[in-house]
């Protein structure tokens, strides 16, 4: 490679992504969730959507073994949500109210948008462990603004709609 991997990083975050956090159950049934920046569609019929998790997180069994999970996007002023779900070794779900989804997974409230997803294809990739899924049931909110990621921090839109 003629470059290193913090310059692959920094170049990745010139891309401005959208923030979401992906929840599931574990295998003893309790919440698991982690926030991403990996997500994106890729086809509309049938509804396919792909995310990734890194191959450390302390998360990657859950996910691994899970057959259903939900993404939610997040709106901008949910930084502190994206924040928590970010931040390992805590009780991620302590005292916030969640709702029972498809496969009991937990769906967070007040999201941009959630998407109710089953497992459908799941594939290692370097580093990190790719899933593809179809989203099975999916509600949203098209008035929200989203919670932006750019060069390695939250940021705004600044051509936001009236």
């Amino acid at each position: 490679m003629s470059f290193d991997l913090r310059t692959f990083r920094e170049t990745l975050g010139l891309f401005v992504t959208g923030v979401t956090i992906i929840t599931t159950r574990d295998d003893r049934g309790d919440p698991v969730g982690i926030t991403a920046n990996s997500f994106n569609s890729v086809s509309l019929d049938p509804p396919l959507i792909l995310w990734s998790v890194g191959q450390k997180a302390l998360s990657l069994n859950a996910f691994s073994d899970a057959e259903a999970f939900a993404v939610h996007i997040l709106r901008d002023d949910q930084a502190d949500l994206s924040q928590r779900f970010a931040t390992s070794g805590t009780d991620k779900f302590r005292q916030l109210a969640v709702e029972p989804g498809l496969g009991g997974v937990p769906l967070l409230p007040d999201c941009a948008a959630r998407l109710e997803c089953s497992l459908f294809a799941k594939y290692p990739a370097g580093d990190h462990l790719l899933f593809i899924a179809k989203v099975e049931r999916l509600s949203s909110d098209p008035s929200s603004m989203p919670l932006v990621y750019h060069g390695g921090r939250y940021a705004e839109l600044s051509d936001k709609p009236n």
